[in-house]
């Protein structure tokens, strides 16, 4: 390959893995790094790098960081301990895909400006499929120099990238917006979903009737399907919504801006995460609608 890059994921979670993946298959060479080292060792055997991260961090010309949240990029870039930024070539780009706030992702990229090393705001979006598949949608942001060091990062691994602006924090604010809509739409398929059923409307008949009426949306065709197999596995969670949906209600709060749909979805999250279901995956949020109408989804026991 001739534009072959060394390349490190860190965060092996159902995106970071697809996005590793991705890069291998385009020909990269690409370290995977995880909290958990069962899944760094089964990307190694399917052809991921082997490495510490910090006696290979200096060959690296891309790091992607697809971590939950701002605290944990931070600590990923700069903590005192296993921070990688100061490990890094003069040259390297940062590219951070966690949803943050605009503030955080403009402050990341100055720290990383002072160190020579390139910083691109590039929140992701289109789910694990996509991301295995290599056909993210990226909102990315930052210098012209940022996007031409993470080009080879972005043809494999996004089929869309939108270059939103010349400097951090223009791609975490549309991130915030489009979270702001999936996760309302998530919120309200979950209504929808299990108000048909108190109408004599399966949920199998639902997917089939409604993914094709003006009532859709790309949120409820993918995660309807879910709840009408019982089929819960996170591909994403219940929990990142509190988190995704706190931050938006908090660049609102600061922009004076009233988000109630967006605050009656965080409540339902909210209900979902303190029912212990957190860890499932977010169409589980259908189970507080149920519950609180002793309704009996698929797979589950009758009430």
């Amino acid at each position: 390959m001739q534009n072959k890059k060394t390349v490190a994921v860190i965060g092996l979670g159902s995106m970071g893995y697809g996005i590793a993946q991705s890069l291998l298959r385009a020909g990269h060479n690409t370290y995977g790094y995880d909290i958990n080292p069962e899944t760094v060792s089964r990307f190694q055997l399917e052809g991921g790098s082997k490495g510490n991260l910090k006696d290979v961090a200096s060959t690296f010309d891309s790091v992607v960081v697809v971590v939950l949240n701002s605290e944990q990029t931070e600590t990923v870039l700069f903590d005192n301990k296993i921070g990688v930024v100061d490990q890094l070539k003069a040259g390297c780009v940062i590219l951070s895909c966690a949803t943050v706030a605009p503030e955080f992702a403009q402050k990341m990229e100055l720290e990383c400006q002072k160190r020579d090393v390139h910083y691109l705001d590039s929140p992701i979006s289109g789910g694990s499929k996509k991301a295995a598949n290599g056909q993210l949608s990226i909102m990315a942001s930052g210098t012209p120099k940022a996007f031409s060091a993470a080009r080879p990062v972005l043809d494999a691994t996004a089929s869309t990238v939108f270059e939103l602006g010349d400097k951090a924090g223009a791609g975490s604010a549309m991130k915030a917006v489009n979270q702001l809509l999936a996760g309302v739409h998530i919120a309200a398929m979950a209504e929808a979903i299990t108000f048909g059923i108190t109408q004599g409307v399966s949920p199998n008949k639902f997917v089939e009737v409604i993914s094709k009426c003006a009532g859709t949306s790309w949120m409820l065709e993918n995660r309807a399907p879910h709840i009408a197999s019982g089929d819960y596995t996170p591909h994403s969670s219940v929990n990142i919504w509190p988190k995704d949906l706190g931050i938006v209600l908090e660049i609102a709060k600061s922009a004076k801006f009233s988000a109630p749909l967006t605050a009656a979805a965080m409540q339902q999250f909210l209900a979902a995460s303190g029912s212990g279901l957190g860890d499932e995956d977010d169409a589980a949020v259908a189970k507080v609608y149920a519950r609180n109408s002793g309704l009996t989804l698929p797979g589950e026991k009758k009430c």
